[in-house]
């Protein structure tokens, strides 16, 4: 941009012309920042930081106080919650990278962490289909069985999970109010004979005059039926949880490592699956 009035002296020769280029100067350099500020904060309440040149979330997951690193840590979690692998073989595979920390650590820091990822998902994720698929499965907590609600859309695109100690219509009632509530009232919901999940639905549509369709039909379950598989093979090396805070927190991060493999995180360019992990963290 010309902001510069001796080239235009050497234009022009008359006092008023020069008086004229120096505020047709004034006027594109007020302009010029009158945009910038306006790409400013444009960007700002968009979560863009232009001085670091990063995007900002104003929810960045907090790692100080930590005796090992921001990395390390991200590491342990997403091996755990990406592979059919125990504790102590994460345990191992960090000592031959250099880092010795105990099995127990590791716990703590999926108990801790794979919550707040699953959070900062939410906030990105894709919006799923109106026709969903409900059904539950089971995992072990203290010797006994606990069931995992979970939906898919007719896509497979994961909706909602919810671990719950009962099977039955207030269970299948909460998850259908938090599935609802992250993303909207569905059109169809298709269901195997559960009786729970029939209670459920037709408690939901009454108080709150919907009108949600209940579909039981069973070739078309096996969507979501075949979609447990993946969970259960993550699930299966760890032979069962101690106590039900630490399975609903470790299924967390098994789920969110299974709708990002499908593509459901709304990311920047093209990132692998766990580029896409590490950046939830911020």
């Amino acid at each position: 941009m010309v902001s510069s009035p001796q080239i235009f002296e050497a234009e022009y020769h008359t006092p008023w012309q020069i008086r004229l280029a120096n505020a047709f100067c004034r006027y594109l350099e007020m302009a010029e920042a009158i945009g910038f500020c306006r790409k400013l904060f444009l960007a700002e309440t968009r979560g863009y930081d232009p001085w670091k040149r990063v995007w900002r979330n104003s929810t960045m997951i907090e790692f100080k106080g930590n005796h090992f690193e921001r990395e390390v840590i991200l590491w342990g979690v997403r091996w755990y919650v990406a592979c059919p692998i125990s504790y102590r073989q994460i345990e191992e595979m960090m000592e031959e990278r250099g880092v010795d920390v105990d099995h127990f650590t590791l716990n703590r820091w999926v108990v801790k962490y794979a919550p707040l990822l699953d959070q900062q998902f939410r906030a990105r994720k894709r919006p799923v289909g109106s026709s969903w698929r409900l059904d539950e499965t089971y995992v072990k907590i203290k010797g006994s069985w606990k069931y995992l609600y979970r939906a898919v859309d007719k896509a497979g695109a994961t909706v909602d999970f919810l671990l719950t100690a009962k099977r039955d219509r207030n269970a299948a009632l909460r998850f259908l109010r938090k599935a609802i509530g992250h993303h909207g009232v569905p059109k169809k919901i298709t269901i195997d004979k559960s009786g729970a999940n029939t209670a459920a639905i037709e408690s939901y549509n009454a108080e709150h005059e919907a009108d949600i369709e209940i579909r039981r039909i069973k070739y078309l379950n096996n969507i979501v039926e075949q979609d447990h598989r993946a969970v259960k093979r993550v699930v299966r090396p760890m032979m069962g949880f101690k106590s039900f805070r630490s399975a609903a927190a470790t299924l967390a991060g098994v789920e969110l490592m299974h709708m990002i493999r499908k593509g459901q995180l709304r990311a920047r360019g093209k990132l692998r699956p766990a580029q896409q992990f590490y950046a939830l963290a911020g």
